[in-house]
């Protein structure tokens, strides 16, 4: 039996030729090997190889099976016929192809001293030497512990939290604007657009952009604020006209 120098890999050889993939042993990602052409399945002869195609397929090309026959075989046996009643010249071509493979997909991986895990770049923490199992990367680690910090915090905020007193800030989660997602800033992430809260024009309190009505009190948050006199549309809340100074 062969043995890889990862812990799995996969064998994608046919009887026409040999290739094997060999995958990370911490991620699985995997590495393919060139195709050899097999030198002994080259070496027979045509005949032999057309006799055994007309035969899988049971006649219905007929007389017609030629170099088109051939190019099926060659697809046939390489899925059907898994190295059944090989020849020793053919096995020792793939226990060498074998070899070969893997000095060829070796350099694309990396010994874990620790573990001696075989593992990709991207496992692998060039700082400390290690795979990234045995020693993570102090950035995504420290982000990592971050997250889960942060969410055990959302947690127990919103499980004391009085939300039906508004002691969670509503925030604009979408940007009026473009429609995308608007991140934690006081601008769009997206667009640039200002995030910032709408006052309602009835109660005061901070409305997250692009919402209709008020949370609180249920006005609508768009309130014609035009002067009866020079018909100059004013800002919410204004007493007086901006530009002729009429009541409001």
């Amino acid at each position: 039996m062969l043995h890889s120098f990862t812990r799995n890999h996969n064998d994608l050889s046919t009887e026409a030729g040999f290739q094997f993939e060999f995958f990370c042993d911490c991620c699985g990602n995997g590495f393919k090997s060139t195709f050899v052409d097999s030198t002994t399945y080259g070496q027979k002869s045509k005949s032999e190889r057309f006799g055994r195609m007309a035969s899988s397929l049971g006649g219905l090309l007929g007389g017609k099976a030629s170099d088109l026959g051939w190019a099926l075989e060659r697809g046939s046996d390489a899925i059907n016929n898994r190295f059944s009643g090989e020849s020793p010249q053919w096995r020792r071509e793939y226990e060498a192809a074998f070899d070969k493979a893997q000095e060829e997909v070796k350099p694309e991986f990396k010994k874990c001293p620790a573990c001696n895990k075989w593992v990709c770049d991207d496992c692998w923490n060039e700082d400390e030497g290690l795979c990234t199992e045995c020693a993570p990367r102090e950035a995504s680690y420290v982000a990592q512990a971050h997250s889960r910090a942060m969410q055990r915090n959302i947690d127990e905020a919103a499980e004391t939290a009085t939300v039906w007193k508004g002691d969670i800030e509503s925030r604009t989660t979408v940007c009026p604007s473009c429609g995308k997602p608007s991140g934690k800033g006081k601008f769009c992430n997206h667009c640039g657009a200002p995030l910032g809260q709408n006052k309602c024009p009835s109660c005061g309190k901070e409305v997250a952009q692009g919402l209709a009505f008020c949370g609180y009190c249920g006005s609508p948050m768009e309130v014609s604020n035009k002067c009866p006199e020079c018909g100059f549309e004013n800002e919410a809340g204004m007493k007086f006209c901006g530009k002729c100074g009429t009541k409001l």
